[in-house]
């Protein structure tokens, strides 16, 4: 971890150079990640406004990827956000709301399926989503 960032605030030195006034560490994290059946080791880094220390920095990027595999990771498998051609203005906006009012609707299911067969199923059957729109247990 590094906490001497204030070389990231200075004057930029070229146009479009990025600048980040209120950096204050940069966390690394060494991971290792399993594909298949071969492990990698990789380097993550972090970018924090807060003074962190090692335990606090820790936390935070658990936090981060519980965040992401909760919530944006299953936003892109399951309803392919990612392919969404919408990128700015309301339209993005009021999609995203949409996508997470949908998760959380299929996620309030308590039945055994996966959450994109719960989608499916709602999509298909009629009486299903009524279940899940009315909040009653499938």
């Amino acid at each position: 971890m590094i906490r001497e960032v204030d070389w990231l605030s200075g004057d930029r030195r070229f146009l479009g150079e990025l600048g980040l006034p209120d950096a204050a560490s940069i966390i690394r994290v060494r991971a290792r990640v399993q594909r298949g059946q071969t492990m990698h080791a990789e380097a993550r880094y972090y970018i924090s406004s807060a003074a962190l220390t090692a335990e606090r920095a820790g936390l935070a990027v658990r936090g981060h990827w519980g965040i992401e595999n909760r919530l944006h990771r299953v936003l892109d498998v399951t309803f392919n956000e990612d392919r969404s051609r919408l990128r700015k203005g309301f339209g993005a906006r009021n999609m995203a709301v949409v996508g997470h009012f949908a998760l959380n609707l299929v996620r309030s299911a308590t039945d055994k399926r996966s959450i994109k067969r719960r989608r499916k199923a709602a999509a298909w059957k009629t009486d299903y989503l009524g279940t899940l729109l009315t909040g009653q247990n499938p």
